[in-house]
């Protein structure tokens, strides 16, 4: 198995490390790293080492665990979760690998590696993965829906990158009438590869009797593209029941 090692992240500025309420801390080991960064093919293994320090008078105990694809290496044998017991003003170094599975989709991946002490304190560092392959951008948008004053609907990532859509929604009445139109903005989501999200978008003032068309357009970073579109029928059920009556 070809065993490739972590490429460190380059920082001019140094970030400090992941702090619990008590004091101790996880940081990437080395220094100058807020976070983990990892790349490699599918079926790699990865290796680094987490460091937990302990600047108290008084030894700390913390579990530390990770995503399915990071394990420890505890007597020997590999786990998921691994306690350390870190004495006092030192620090532990752990290490673990990143087994990215064989069939795992190539490109942006996110996971953290948490620490947590028995009286229930927490601290965290982010473990950002790239996963070798080509690069596809690509979404979808689905179950576009108008309830009441709001325009719902699911966007789905369908490539292998991570992705910051923008969206334009454009509504036409009869006789391609225009009631809606508004130009593409940035959606304060960041779509990982497989991911979906719901989202809506307020409309406050639909029109009180016709029949629209309402399509919604994404895109996103090299070329990705969908749009998605639904007929809805406005009718002023309260007056057409009272001119019945």
């Amino acid at each position: 198995m070809r065993v490739l090692f972590l490429v460190a992240l380059l920082l001019s500025v140094m970030s400090p490390a992941a702090v619990a309420d008590d004091g101790w801390s996880v940081v990437p080991s080395g220094g100058g790293r807020p976070s983990f960064y990892a790349e490699g093919a599918p079926g790699a293994v990865l290796q680094d080492t987490v460091s937990v320090r302990n600047p108290a008078a008084e030894p700390v105990r913390v579990r530390l665990g990770g995503g399915s694809w990071v394990v420890f290496a505890r007597g020997g044998a590999p786990a998921r979760t691994v306690s350390v017991e870190v004495p006092a003003r030192t620090r532990a170094e752990v290490p673990f690998t990143v087994n990215i599975p064989a069939g795992a989709t190539p490109g942006d991946h996110t996971d953290t590696l948490t620490a947590r002490s028995p009286d229930g304190r927490s601290a965290t560092v982010r473990l950002r993965l790239r996963v070798g392959g080509p690069e596809v951008p690509a979404l979808t948008v689905e179950h576009v829906a108008v309830h009441g004053e709001r325009i719902s609907y699911d966007l789905v990532n369908r490539g292998t990158t991570t992705l910051t859509p923008s969206l334009a929604v454009r509504a036409e009445g009869l006789f391609g009438r225009r009631v809606l139109d508004r130009a593409p903005r940035t959606l304060p989501v960041d779509l990982r590869p497989g991911s979906r999200v719901r989202l809506s978008e307020p409309w406050p003032d639909p029109p009180a009797l016709d029949a629209v068309d309402v399509r919604l357009t994404v895109t996103a970073g090299g070329g990705a593209r969908d749009s998605g579109s639904v007929p809805v029928r406005f009718v002023p059920w309260g007056a057409v029941t009272g001119g019945a009556g």
